[in-house]
């Protein structure tokens, strides 16, 4: 009697197929030289910039908000009962278990010559961080286009309206489209930004500057050197051109990531059509099989406060913000596992993590927008 075949199957990495496709050996009929190249990585700079939590069990953390106590004169022979302090609380919920597997099969490790567990591991280790932090830059954008308790309620989930909460307004860069690109620009931008948090009074401990890759090396306008003076040393500046190193600006360091360029975080960005503002890669799970968190982190598609919300994050160009304006809950932080099975004869890996993200402060985050 025939034995029946393995089901359901797995999806195999093959080492020995160039680009999954073709001869499942085909790599294996070349001698390799030391170096084992694997894909680019991202650069990951969100995570560890704003507020994190660890917890052991619960689907969901509360922080706690208080509000401002009152000062005033006491009238004589009045008796001093105490004033009330408000208090409230931002929630954030764990999304659904995100994993990264890969099925390596016996025969293939006994045929290669070089060990690629421990390479398959970082890679998915990898693309978990990676997809954190673009959950991380999407509830930035969120946090900094709710500049109002109106449009907080609109853009942010499981948000509980808090009287005495503050918010910050976003700032335009120059005078006209174009000037998204002018260094001079985009630092008077910076420095705007961190003026409204001190006129708002937004402690500023922490805060930082990030930018996509155009706006970053646009700081470094290598084109006219009058353009650079937060870089003059003789002003106190700091940075480097030859090196491609950006200066803290406003006692802000600037930083780069490609995951707050706004086109990659959304599908069909500016498509109107039924997916417009949509997350661009693996949204949590429905209530019925999971989180039911399925559009934490799109955008409404509807107008929010009589503002399109979507058109108006499409001109988001990099963003200033404090440890507050995000919060992050880890039930399981980043591990992983590898078993082998003998009845599929080779070896599972699984990468995972189990966290959520949620706006914290609102006022922490300003976005830096394009003239319109």
């Amino acid at each position: 009697m025939a034995s029946a075949a393995s089901n359901p199957a797995y999806s195999v990495s093959f080492q020995g197929q160039n680009n999954l496709t073709g001869d499942v050996r085909d790599l294996f009929l070349k001698l390799y030289a030391g170096e084992v190249l694997t894909a680019f990585e991202e650069k990951k700079v969100l995570m560890d910039k704003v507020r994190t939590r660890t917890i052991s069990k619960g689907k969901s953390a509360s922080f706690p908000m208080t509000g401002r106590a009152s000062a005033e004169y006491l009238t004589p022979g009045n008796e001093i009962t105490g004033g009330a302090i408000r208090a409230g609380e931002r929630i954030v919920s764990i999304d659904d278990l995100l994993i990264s597997s890969q099925f390596i099969a016996n025969i293939d490790e006994a045929i290669n010559h070089y060990d690629v567990r421990s390479i398959y591991s970082k890679e998915a280790g990898i693309a978990l961080a990676n997809e954190a932090d673009k959950n991380v830059a999407r509830m930035l954008v969120k946090a900094a286009l709710s500049t109002n308790a109106t449009r907080a309620a609109g853009l942010i989930q499981d948000y509980k309206a808090f009287t005495e909460e503050d918010f910050t307004d976003n700032v335009i860069i120059g005078d006209n489209a174009a000037d998204d690109l002018v260094a001079t620009d985009l630092a008077q931008a910076i420095f705007n930004a961190k003026k409204e948090f001190e006129k708002k009074n937004i402690p500023t401990d922490g805060a930082c500057v990030v930018l996509p890759p155009d706006q970053y090396y646009a700081l470094l306008d290598v084109t006219d050197g009058n353009k650079l003076v937060y870089m003059n040393r003789d002003f106190g500046g700091n940075g480097s051109i030859s090196n491609a190193v950006v200066p803290n600006i406003a006692g802000m360091p600037v930083l780069m990531s490609n995951h707050v360029d706004v086109s990659n975080l959304y599908v069909n960005f500016t498509g109107g059509d039924a997916n417009e503002g949509k997350t661009s890669d693996n949204a949590p799970l429905a209530n019925t099989a999971g989180s039911g968190r399925t559009t934490h982190y799109d955008l409404p598609t509807a107008n929010v406060d009589s503002v399109d919300m979507v058109a108006l994050a499409a001109r988001i160009r990099g963003f200033v913000f404090t440890p507050e304006a995000v919060a992050t809950v880890k039930l399981l932080d980043l591990g992983m596992e590898s078993e082998y099975q003998i009845n599929r004869q080779g070896t599972l890996m699984v990468a995972k993590y189990a966290m959520g993200h949620n706006v914290l402060r609102p006022a922490s985050a300003i976005a830096l927008l394009e003239y319109a």
